[in-house]
């Protein structure tokens, strides 16, 4: 191992499944901030180069690694790889989206699948394999990233609905069986738009509203997730919503 590296080993990891550029990113950068190493996938490697050079430029750890959550050979090797060549996960955030709205009239069966295998399948195949590495050691963090589809179905979001219901059992489930073996597992639901470029870009009306703070400020998610991290064990919370004051719910 390089001198980097051995250093890398002596922290512990956070592994954020899907670091956009916005939510994801930004979870990333707080649990460098907070001194763990941060391990960011996105099926694009290349995309990741920003963030992990803006997390090393502000003294942090990082590393980007291109893997699709669906596939389960890569889910394991790339839990194996970060446990053996960089440090013990000590956080998981699942941070996938999969948000196609589409009219059940018009819904074909592989649409449908391929968003429950990104929001739901994936959650499953990474909270797995990070919760045996986790039970071994006796403490952990595992954090799922859920919506308001997770809590009530809309019109044409059957798809969306469906895999988000499905990983907010998934969280639940979990939480109650490795709570007592010392692993924290928290749903949080992000209710509201974000502040990206593709709400600035195609919903510009609803962009105007950050002025007034009615869109969510990817920083502030960020810093929930770190405080579910950093919460004592006599006051953990499993299920965390976010919205801005004036969202509707």
């Amino acid at each position: 191992m390089s001198d980097q590296i051995e250093k890398a080993a002596q922290k512990g990891a956070a592994l954020v499944i899907g670091a956009g550029d916005a939510t994801g990113g930004a979870i990333a950068k707080r649990f460098a901030k907070g001194g763990l190493i941060a391990c960011a996938t996105r099926r694009n490697s290349d995309k990741l180069k920003p963030l992990i050079d803006e997390i090393v430029a502000d003294g942090g750890q990082a590393y980007g690694f291109a893997s699709d959550a669906r596939k389960e050979e890569e889910v394991i090797a790339l839990v194996e790889q970060i446990e053996r060549d960089i440090a013990p996960i000590e956080v998981m955030v699942f941070n996938i989206g999969a948000n196609v709205p589409c009219s059940i009239l018009d819904e074909t069966a592989r649409k449908y699948f391929k968003i429950w295998e990104m929001a739901c399948l994936g959650g499953f195949l990474v909270g797995r394999e990070v919760a045996k590495r986790m039970v071994a050691r006796g403490r952990g963090t595992i954090l799922f990233t859920g919506a308001t589809a997770g809590m009530r179905g809309s019109a044409n979001f059957a798809a969306f609905a469906g895999a988000k219901h499905a990983l907010r059992a998934l969280a639940q489930s979990m939480a109650r069986e490795l709570g007592p073996r010392n692993i924290h597992v928290a749903h949080v639901v992000v209710d509201g738009a974000i502040d990206t470029e593709f709400i600035r870009e195609n919903f510009p009306e609803r962009y105007a509203l950050k002025e007034q703070d009615g869109i969510l400020n990817p920083e502030h998610i960020a810093e929930n997730y770190w405080y579910l991290h950093t919460q004592p064990k006599d006051a953990w919370t499993h299920e965390l919503d976010l919205r801005p004051w004036m969202e509707r719910w």
